[in-house]
């Protein structure tokens, strides 16, 4: 890695660490240099700039594209004009050096076209203030004086980075430029003095907002609404749970979505306020953000002291009026483009993204957990920027039509076509017990495998908490405690799970334990520990994890783990095999109860389960190898030669038929009990 790349990588970490800065996947960075050019041995300058979809935070090398800056600057001789700025991003690809690295992005002209050595782009939420005011141009110039120029509105593009670089040609004292609508660029002869430059602008902005909001006797946005104060935490969080999945069907009406909730301090204040439905109406205005958020939220105009039937009314008539109204904007601005000659993409979808509810919080979603997070992050930085435009001025965010455009890209759409194809289970939220451990673990393992947001649930809330971070970051997994004896602790597991995804798709029911002991040998305690763990256990989890499955309407699946043992009858067995066969039973009883809201219900009953094994590993090993007489070491093989195939069963095996069932190969299959025992005849079906 040369030193001019090592720089840059170093700087856009640095500035993307930092959300005053810019936001995930937001802005852009560059670098110009010399390298050898392989073929010759010759010199050749190059510009590495970052890639099309990269996060400046987490920027490395291969995340740059590499072009040869003669041949991307020779672009200005055969630039077609703005009406075929499309043209332009395929044109990169000629320019590439070697491989070329990451896709080049829209920006790569901006950052081509300018002289200085090093550039930045960045949108953070002080600059996109400015930058969205009604007066932006004056005060830009009130501000920064000559330092910084304001650039109108452009989209993105060749022509913006034509504009920008004439700027800097004739603004010999110019250290960067605000742009309307969009953001900030700034630039320098050094990798030090582009990153000192951008924060600074970025500072002044922030002193000047701080100080015009301090000099103010009213707050931006308005008065609090009495009726509309955020409700306290533990009442707001139950209410938004009991929200969340009614909210998830909605949004999920076009395509599923997995969620996220936001009721952070600005957000609630926001959603307080007398001008909330006025000023969201007025939508996003930074391209990062509406292309996450989609050009405006659905607000609820509800005060949280309504029942949640009376929110959920609202919720239902808002949704309704907002597809209507996307649909109206979709057509506003295909029938422009069509006027233009163009045929823009078909409608991607007219449920919302962001759903705001008053003295709760922040509803949003996307194709994944990220993009849910993300597209939450996205909106509380345009209340900042709403916030930060009423301080200094007017919020004025670019025109629907131009957004329209930038939604609707065909660029945009080449990106999406790009996106790999998703997993069997994405968008899918799992919810598994007794996760933190064998079978468990093996099934929360391989339905994260196959894309599902996966609550890793266990008495154990530690190890639940290390199993989820094996798995992967808290946008894949979660860890919560969770006795699943107890109805109180069922409660509060499901909506962990609720408030962390927006609901659940799939649950487990797989927390277990065993103890081999003849009849004589039972005791009432015996008896009672394994019905309350599985039988009882298993209903309480079905049964408040089957509110959220009606709430949401988008069917979904419950998969009991139960046995061998509840169709076949083995000695010093009686309280284990009792209650697996209790659980067997439900399976058939929630199916014929649930079937009529496209939630399946099956079972899979393994057997002979040792290696991973927790209930093994508790003893019960040892205990069914006396009964047997062997020693605890050969079990599995002992239970592998009484087998048809002569197989050892893993967790593995038992994880696969879970995945198995819960794939739409099975869509039309409810009240089955799949056995995972390597054929045990004894314990067929019939």
């Amino acid at each position: 890695m040369t030193d001019v790349v090592q720089e840059l990588v170093e700087r856009s970490n640095r500035l993307g660490a930092d959300p005053r800065n810019t936001n995930y996947a937001g802005g852009n960075t560059s670098a110009k240099g010399i390298a050898t050019d392989p073929v010759t041995g010759d010199p050749v300058e190059l510009l590495w700039v970052k890639g099309s979809g990269g996060d400046l935070g987490t920027l490395r090398p291969e995340g740059l594209a590499v072009l040869r800056l003669d041949r991307m600057r020779a672009l200005t001789d055969v630039y077609p004009g703005e009406g075929r700025e499309d043209e332009m991003v395929a044109a990169f690809d000629y320019c590439l050096h070697g491989k070329g690295g990451a896709a080049p992005s829209i920006d790569t002209a901006m950052h081509g076209l300018i002289d200085a050595v090093h550039v930045d782009h960045l949108h953070p939420d002080s600059g996109i203030a400015v930058a969205a005011a009604a007066d932006g141009a004056a005060l830009t110039r009130e501000i920064f004086g000559d330092e910084v120029v304001w650039v109108p509105w452009r989209r993105p593009g060749f022509q913006l980075g034509l504009d920008i670089a004439a700027i800097e040609a004739e603004n010999p004292q110019a250290v960067g430029c605000i742009l309307g609508g969009h953001g900030i660029t700034a630039w320098g002869d050094t990798s030090a003095e582009a990153e000192e430059r951008s924060l600074g602008i970025i500072r002044r902005a922030e002193e000047f907002i701080a100080a015009r909001a301090a000099a103010r006797d009213t707050h931006p946005f308005g008065v609090v609404r009495q009726g509309y104060e955020p409700l306290p935490d533990d009442e707001r969080r139950a209410r938004a749970a009991a929200l969340a999945p009614v909210i998830r069907g909605l949004a999920s009406f076009d395509a599923p979505q997995v969620g996220h909730f936001t009721d952070s301090e600005p957000v609630l204040d926001f959603l307080a306020r007398e001008r909330l439905v006025a000023l969201a109406a007025l939508g996003t205005s930074c391209p990062d953000h509406f292309l996450r958020t989609k050009v405006k939220p659905l607000v609820v105009d509800v005060p949280p002291s309504a029942g949640v039937e009376e929110i959920v009314a609202a919720l239902r008539a808002a949704h309704e009026a907002y597809r209507a109204d996307y649909a109206a904007y979709y057509e506003r601005g295909a029938a422009a483009a069509r006027a233009r000659g163009e045929e823009p993409p078909a409608m991607r979808g007219a449920d919302p993204a962001i759903v705001l509810v008053p003295g709760v919080g922040l509803f949003s979603y996307g194709r994944n957990k990220q993009t849910a997070r993300v597209a939450g992050e996205f909106y509380v930085n345009a209340i900042n920027v709403m916030r930060g435009a009423e301080t200094i001025s007017t919020y004025a965010p670019i025109a629907e039509e131009e957004k329209f455009r930038i939604e609707y890209w065909a660029l945009e759409e080449a990106k999406l076509a790009r996106m790999p194809t998703p997993k069997p289970l994405a968008t899918r939220v799992a919810l598994v017990t007794g996760a933190a451990s064998g079978i468990g673990k093996a099934i929360a393992t391989r339905l994260a495998a196959e894309g599902a947001c996966v609550v890793v649930a266990d008495l154990d809330a530690g190890k639940a908490a290390a199993v989820a971070a094996e798995l992967g970051s808290s946008d894949v997994a979660i860890g919560v405690a969770m006795d699943v004896s107890s109805e109180a602790a069922v409660r509060a597991g499901v909506r962990e799970a609720v408030l962390a995804f927006g609901g659940v798709d799939l649950v487990v029911n797989n927390a277990g334990l065993s103890l081999s002991r003849s009849l004589f040998d039972t005791t009432e305690a015996d008896w009672d520990l394994q019905h309350n763990v599985m039988a009882k256990g298993s209903f309480l989890v079905s049964r408040e994890a089957a509110r959220v499955l009606v709430d949401q309407g988008l069917g979904g699946d419950i998969v009991y783990i139960s046995s061998k043992n509840s169709v076949f009858a083995g000695p010093n067995n009686i309280a284990y095999s009792a209650t697996k066969a209790d659980q067997a039973h439900q399976v058939r009883l929630l199916a014929a109860e649930l079937g009529a809201h496209g939630i399946r219900v099956n079972g899979v009953n393994p057997d002979g389960v040792v290696r991973g094994s927790g209930i093994f590993a508790g003893g019960w090993g040892a205990q069914r190898a006396a009964v047997y007489g062997v020693l605890e070491a050969e079990l599995g093989e002992f239970y592998a030669q009484r087998t048809l195939l002569k197989r050892e069963v893993l967790p593995e095996n038992v994880a696969a038929a879970v995945f198995a069932l819960c794939t739409a190969d099975f869509s039309h299959t409810t009240g089955l009990h799949v056995p995972v025992d390597a054929g045990v005849a004894a314990a067929f079906l019939r």
